[in-house]
């Protein structure tokens, strides 16, 4: 199989993780029955519109209510007001949203219906402080934790306990609704209570952890937060909290359905597909080297399987910035793999984010092969240095190997795709 060729199941792999995870398909039959009182929709992420505009079509019944969504261009919607928020660290933007949704739950009786469309991104869309924390510190913590390479898991607790709104006090709020949460997880293993940090579900977390996240990584706070978390004064509600009686968790879509979609496109092309894991994190450097090493066992020992196949995997990296160049985690992935393989012929990759935005860059992702690492060098620009900077879309962009998609409107977290097929001569 030829680059090109190779290049282009890798793209129809892609497009098909994206489509599985598209809220107008995915979204309507997870929808709950028409309630007695009214029904409210609130939301936040990067599918949050999408995920809006789905509720519109497919509800027959009364409905209302507010939804944040990235900053990007949207048409209107009828009946559900859609706010703009800032990502992923959050802006006056986010703070407006998150008092809004929480005035659009305020005062509901039991008969009600509160619909919470929550998918990744919502952390940083809705931001409201809880008492007696600093907005500006907020910022500056979320700042920090990104760049020293937190983990979402390690982020979230500590987002958790710094919110108004996140960590199920969201559902304290609509109480005592029914509020049922339909969730689009980009969250490595799903858990509910990591997607936009949960604010409809118990958080099994505590101040304690979250203190323990901030001085992992070194990050400076006041001494007015440092004791409100000490003495458990920014705690959130618990599993068994009389809020969540009345409440269920719905997912509609996750990686592990957009990886199963990219491995029937590559059977129909006569690629057999070996999906290695949802659910996979770690530094984007050491990552690739890991995937780097399967296709080398691939090649040259037939092993886990023999080409031509794929191995797929999704989950989320982490980029501990050092540097000051521009990418984020999928274009480093994919600049780290091109180093590890060393052009190494016959193997083609994809590494992207579903929600069609990489980092500090405008693309999703992109595509290295054999020939990547020599395209840069003819440019005059060194493969190591840049990822060392930090500044793997420069490089890729430079070549014309990034992904452009803008956003998706769905986010289940990145696909990557190895595809090992080397060019065979026909007599």
């Amino acid at each position: 199989m030829s680059p090109q060729a190779r290049a282009q199941l890798l793209r129809k792999m892609y497009s098909a993780a994206v489509a599985a995870a598209d809220p107008m398909v995915v979204l309507p039959r997870h929808l709950p029955a028409l309630p007695q009182g009214r029904t409210i929709v609130v939301g936040a992420g990067k599918a949050a519109y999408a995920m809006a505009r789905a509720v519109e079509a497919h509800w027959k019944g009364q409905l209302e209510g507010v939804v944040v969504a990235p900053n990007m261009a949207a048409d209107a919607l009828p009946r559900i007001r859609v706010l703009e928020g800032s990502h992923p660290v959050p802006d006056a933007f986010s703070f407006v949203a998150a008092r809004s949704i929480l005035a659009a739950v305020a005062g509901l009786r039991p008969q009600d219906l509160v619909l919470a469309l929550i998918s990744g991104g919502g952390s940083a869309l809705m931001a409201l402080p809880a008492s007696g924390v600093n907005f500006q510190e907020k910022q500056s913590i979320t700042r920090a934790l990104l760049r020293g390479g937190a983990t979402i898991h390690e982020l979230n607790v500590v987002r958790k306990h710094l919110s108004a709104i996140k960590g199920g006090r969201l559902a304290q709020a609509a109480a005592p609704a029914h509020v049922v949460t339909l969730v689009l997880s980009d969250i490595p293993g799903d858990e509910f209570g990591l997607v936009a940090s949960g604010p409809t579900v118990p958080d099994i977390s505590s101040c304690i952890d979250a203190l323990a996240v901030l001085d992992r990584y070194d990050v400076i706070i006041s001494a007015g937060l440092r004791k409100q978390l000490l003495d458990a004064s920014l705690e959130t509600p618990k599993p068994g909290d009389d809020c969540f009686l009345a409440g269920e968790t719905r997912m509609i879509a996750c990686a592990q359905d957009g990886l199963e979609a990219a491995a029937q496109v590559a059977r129909e092309g006569g690629v057999t597909p070996l999906i290695l894991s949802d659910r996979i994190e770690g530094e984007s450097r050491e990552v690739a080297r890991v995937h780097a090493a399967i296709a080398q066992q691939v090649i040259r020992r037939g092993q886990p399987l023999g080409a031509p196949c794929v191995l797929l995997s999704g989950g989320e990296t982490t980029v501990t910035v050092t540097g000051h160049g521009r990418g984020g985690r999928n274009t480093e992935f994919s600049l780290a793999l091109a180093l590890a393989l060393q052009g190494q012929s016959g193997v083609s990759a994809l590494s992207a984010g579903t929600d069609g935005i990489d980092g500090s860059s405008d693309a999703a992702g992109a595509i290295v092969d054999e020939d990547t690492l020599e395209r840069a060098r003819q440019l005059g620009l060194d493969p190591l240095t840049h990822l060392m900077d930090n500044d793997s879309f420069t490089l890729l962009s430079r070549i014309g190997t990034c992904i452009h998609t803008g956003p998706s409107g769905t986010n289940i977290n990145d696909v990557r795709a190895l595809l090992i097929a080397p060019e065979t001569n026909t007599p």
